[in-house]
């Protein structure tokens, strides 16, 4: 059975990181092994205030000892929200105790949306993300990420060459596969495009766009993404499952107009999901 361990915080109420990260990479019939780096009671994203928050840091390192004394071995490694420089070092030396030549590493480098960073990250923060995504194998940055981690203008308007563009910069950071998600040339489309730079290949995976934001597709896209790679999809089955699932759960969630504002319906969809990974996998 495939194993993977996915590193990030867990909100006790809604939905994103590991309260998605968990059970979309088991219902792709993963072993999925956590490290939460902090609880908190409800995400931080709009709507919730006052929300509790504790910091999980310091047990890092403390599992990993654990972990190494067992021996365990993952298939993939796959971080998602970190929350300080401290963390990000602390992931980098996991890395180190735990990745090799028989697993993948892959990195959502997250630091912000729509132009703008996350609350509480520095321009410091961002440079430690760039040393982590040096070693990874697979980073998964939204169009925000790339103006952060490329230090260029972020835009809203684009087209084909400057998202190939872009995808080289990203590899040249030290990363053998950058994927970048969310990439739209209008209104009508909406997906992902990947750069396999020891092949020297680009990939696309389009599907509807649906005018709306939800919190946590990033999560979602993420967490399929990384268990297609476990299970040893290819490049473009990984963007084609990921897009399409992404899709699935903000088509689900559209019509609950009371639960979109703190997250996606993502198990309406799971059955699809399970579906899709036994089609690939066949």
């Amino acid at each position: 059975m495939k194993k993977i361990v996915t590193i990030q915080d867990i909100s006790c109420f809604g939905k994103c990181s590991l309260t998605v990260a968990l059970p979309i990479i088991s219902a792709m019939g993963i072993e999925t092994a956590v490290i939460p780096t902090a609880v908190l009671s409800t995400h931080t994203g709009p709507g919730f205030k006052d929300y509790t928050f504790r910091d999980l840091t310091s047990d890092i390192p403390a599992i990993a000892k654990h972990w190494k004394s067992m021996k365990l071995k993952f298939d993939a490694l796959y971080t998602g929200y970190l929350g300080s420089p401290e963390q990000v070092e602390i992931v980098s030396d996991f890395f180190n105790d735990f990745g090799g030549d028989d697993n993948v590493i892959i990195v959502d480098p997250v630091l912000g949306d729509a132009g703008k960073l996350y609350a509480g990250f520095t321009m410091d923060f961002v440079e430690k993300m760039k040393k982590l995504c040096k070693k990874a194998d697979y980073i998964i940055p939204n169009m925000t990420e790339v103006s952060f981690l490329l230090g260029i203008p972020y835009t809203e308007v684009y087209d084909e060459a400057y998202v190939k563009d872009v995808l080289r910069k990203l590899a040249a950071l030290g990363c053998k596969v950058p994927v970048i998600t969310g990439v739209h040339y209008d209104d009508i489309q909406q997906g992902a495009a990947a750069y396999d730079s020891e092949k020297d290949e680009f990939y696309f995976s389009f599907d509807k766009n649906v005018n709306y934001r939800f919190h946590g597709t990033g999560d979602i896209f993420s967490s399929v993404f990384t268990g297609a790679c476990a299970l040893g999809m290819n490049l473009q089955q990984c963007i084609d499952i990921a897009v399409k699932f992404t899709l699935d759960c903000i088509e689900a969630t559209v019509p609950e107009l009371d639960e979109m504002w703190y997250g996606s319906c993502f198990e309406l969809c799971l059955d699809k999901l399970i579906s899709y990974v036994k089609k690939e996998c066949l």
